[in-house]
């Protein structure tokens, strides 16, 4: 990609990506298939991982492949990725630009970033120049409707920077990171002098600027809202969506690619023409699956097979915008979230959805203002609640109390003890997590 300019670059992805159309989803399928079969046996040669993980099991039979999860990559780092980088250099020069906030320096030209953590482990991304410019070509095509031909300012909010996310600033877009360390206060004052166009943040923080909107201290205003990162609640959706008079859009980013993305009638899709997605249902009546992926764009470090810990509520119709990828109700959480109670007969633990969890809260009281649920003990439940100053607590208390009563009940579970105590914002750079579970099972 020597000599041609980055605009030229991502010009050609994004052209790539809007002229993709297929008239049908069984020719999407088999267009899928023949990219997939092409980079398995790109990746048998090259990642010895592979080599061995898929031994005595053909290209063609790759549906039959082992899974593998963040746990056996991280294991295995050193003989997975095709680009020689050792797990202990990249871990060295990725926690180096967490402390020092300096997000520039590679790794023999490979991007290197660090992943949350938040289901107890930290993992490692490696991203080449050419897959860079791939993914913001998709971001691009996919995020902006104005795309690459327009003047454009884009507000990026991060829990840390990455050359991955600044490969978005080229030609006409401007871009501007906002650490999620920072006071919320800087990050207003920047947002008054900078007047950007698109707000990309996770739905804990747009929550905070729209209530900043909503007490006069933020009067910048963006065209499109988008929230990554975090699962957006319907509680903050509808806070956020009054305050800028507008519907948040969705991307679903993780260190495992871009997943997913809102189509033009605010429908999240996957994106199924750069990854593959299985669905292994684990409530199919309810259209409940958690994603096992096959990025079959994605080389430095093969993606495949991969299980992902999220749940995801497939749509239950097609979408009218008339895409042929599969459309997503909702991202739901993660499968660590699901809450566990016992049966009224005493003889197991029942699951709860967290969804179910937050429509039994916010539907007890519209004085909820913020709401955190977390279970330590399939016996004890504690719930953290900020109501509206002119409510009496306790009534809003006692009211969700009788909602998680019913909720449970319908399930056939016992009711908890539910201690209540005051809702605590989460701190700066933590991902937020409305339902949650703390407890192993």
């Amino acid at each position: 990609m020597s000599g041609i300019s980055k605009a030229t670059i991502l010009s050609y992805y994004v052209r790539t990506l809007l002229r993709r159309r297929w008239s049908s989803r069984s020719a999407l399928e088999q267009w899928q298939e023949r990219r997939i079969l092409r980079h398995v046996a790109r990746v048998r040669e090259a990642s010895p991982f592979y080599r061995d993980w898929w031994k005595g099991i053909r290209d063609e039979d790759w549906r039959s492949f082992p899974v593998i999860d963040k746990a056996i990559m991280m294991e295995n780092f050193d003989r997975l990725n095709t680009v020689g980088i050792q797990r202990d250099e990249a871990m060295e020069l990725a926690l180096r630009a967490e402390h020092t906030r300096d997000f520039q320096p590679t790794l023999r030209g490979m991007t290197i970033g660090l992943s949350s953590g938040t289901s107890g482990s930290r993992g490692l991304f490696l991203v080449s120049p050419q897959e860079q410019a791939a993914w913001t070509g998709t971001v691009l095509a996919k995020l902006l409707p104005r795309g690459v031909w327009r003047q454009e300012r884009l507000a990026f909010f991060l829990r840390a920077n990455s050359n991955l996310y600044e490969s978005v600033r080229s030609g006409r877009l401007q871009f501007e990171y906002f650490d999620l360390l920072e006071p919320l206060e800087l990050h207003i004052e920047r947002l008054q002098s900078y007047q950007a166009g698109v707000w990309i943040a996770p739905p804990s923080m747009l929550r905070l600027l729209a209530d900043a909107r909503r007490q006069g201290r933020l009067t910048a205003r963006p065209h499109r809202l988008i929230g990554v990162a975090e699962v957006l609640d319907p509680l903050d959706r509808e806070v956020i969506e009054q305050a800028f008079a507008q519907p948040v859009h969705q991307a679903y980013q993780c260190t495992e690619g871009f997943l997913g993305a809102t189509c033009s009638h605010g429908r999240l899709h996957l994106n199924e023409d750069v990854v593959h997605i299985e669905r292994e249902y684990v409530d199919r009546q309810q259209r409940r699956f958690v994603p096992i992926v096959t990025d079959f764009s994605r080389f430095a470090q093969p993606i495949i097979r991969y299980r992902l810990n999220d749940l995801l509520i497939e749509a239950e119709r097609a979408c009218p915008c008339g895409s042929p990828y599969v459309a997503i109700e909702q991202i739901e959480g993660r499968c660590d979230d699901l809450l566990y109670f016992p049966a009224e007969n005493g003889t197991m633990l029942r699951p709860v959805f967290p969804d179910f969890i937050t429509r039994a809260v916010i539907g007890a009281s519209p004085a909820i203002e913020h709401y955190h649920v977390i279970q330590h003990h399939p016996k004890s439940l504690e719930l953290r609640l900020q109501v509206h100053p002119e409510s009496a607590e306790e009534e809003v208390r006692a009211q969700v109390g009788v909602a998680l009563s019913r909720l449970l009940a319908r399930m056939g579970c016992c009711l908890p003890v539910i201690h209540y105590s005051p809702y605590m914002p989460m701190a700066r750079g933590t991902k937020l997590r409305r339902v949650e579970r703390r407890f192993p099972l």
